[in-house]
């Protein structure tokens, strides 16, 4: 997929990048459409507007699943626009947004990639102005779009992008396709309940779907980062992060040692460590 959208539903379109295997969405109705997610600095938003204007002329809106720099740092080139996240979205690129540029910015030149860093360190972060705390409905060119926070997962303020008349479900990164979850920032407890929230999204869509990802009715879902996939990779995942979580809860009381949960959980030592270092 890297370098093309591919059409996972009717009008849905996907773009992936080698940078981070991230995936970015585009949902076009007539006579409007909605980005989903904008990359990681000014420049590769910049390179998504071009690559968005190939697809279609219509005014966009932008949709914001987390705050992570990969996915929001992107968003200044798209102004003027609605700006569509949840209200911890915002408060977190506030609050954090600075010191999240500066620490990617020396992560990727430590890593010798001067370019990136200094993309990065020179984009302006864009803070969301139309604010979710628990859903929204929009009519994008006349389809029907629901932005969800189904609790915290991932981080605190993880919104997905629903679109049902295709079936499809923009996740952000509550799921991951390629490499474990990442639990930096998460909420290993919740996460289980908030991905729940996502499937039964799916269940009630009744969508086909087409290209990667789904058949049947089955939906599609669009990780953050990786291909599409589909209801069921889904529903694996959310049973292998509540096996992480009751892990977590085990060793929170005093049931179970560290290690003895490394050896026990699904995913490999350093995404379980980092799961049980998170608040539990």
């Amino acid at each position: 997929m890297e370098g093309r959208w591919v059409e996972v539903a009717d009008r849905v379109l996907v773009r992936r990048y080698a940078e981070l295997d991230l995936s970015v969405g585009l949902v076009v109705g007539d006579g409007g459409c909605l980005v989903v997610d904008t990359r990681g600095d000014e420049r590769q938003g910049a390179e998504l507007v071009s690559e968005v204007r190939r697809v279609t002329s219509a005014p966009w809106a932008v949709a914001i699943t987390h705050s992570h720099f990969d996915h929001s740092f992107g968003t200044r080139p798209f102004l003027d626009c609605p700006v569509w996240a949840h209200e911890g979205c915002r408060t977190d690129l506030a609050d954090n947004g600075g010191r999240a540029r500066d620490e990617w910015a020396h992560h990727y030149r430590d890593r010798g990639r001067a370019d990136i860093a200094d993309d990065i360190a020179s984009t302006e972060i864009v803070l969301p102005d139309h604010l979710v705390a628990g859903r929204a409905e929009l009519v994008v060119g006349g389809r029907p779009v629901v932005l969800a926070h189904l609790g915290r997962g991932h981080s605190g303020n993880d919104l997905v992008v629903h679109v049902p008349d295709a079936g499809v479900v923009f996740a952000g990164d509550l799921v991951e396709n390629g490499a474990p979850p990442a639990y930096e920032d998460a909420y290993p407890l919740e996460w289980p309940a908030t991905l729940a929230g996502l499937l039964d999204l799916l269940g009630d869509s009744g969508g086909s779907s087409g290209g990667s990802g789904g058949s049947g009715g089955s939906g599609v879902v669009v990780p953050g980062h990786g291909d599409p996939v589909d209801r069921a990779f889904a529903a694996a995942q959310h049973a292998e992060i509540t096996a992480l979580a009751r892990l977590c809860e085990r060793v929170a009381a005093g049931l179970l040692s560290p290690a003895d949960a490394v050896r026990l959980s699904p995913y490999p030592e350093e995404t379980t460590r980092t799961a049980l270092g998170r608040p539990c």
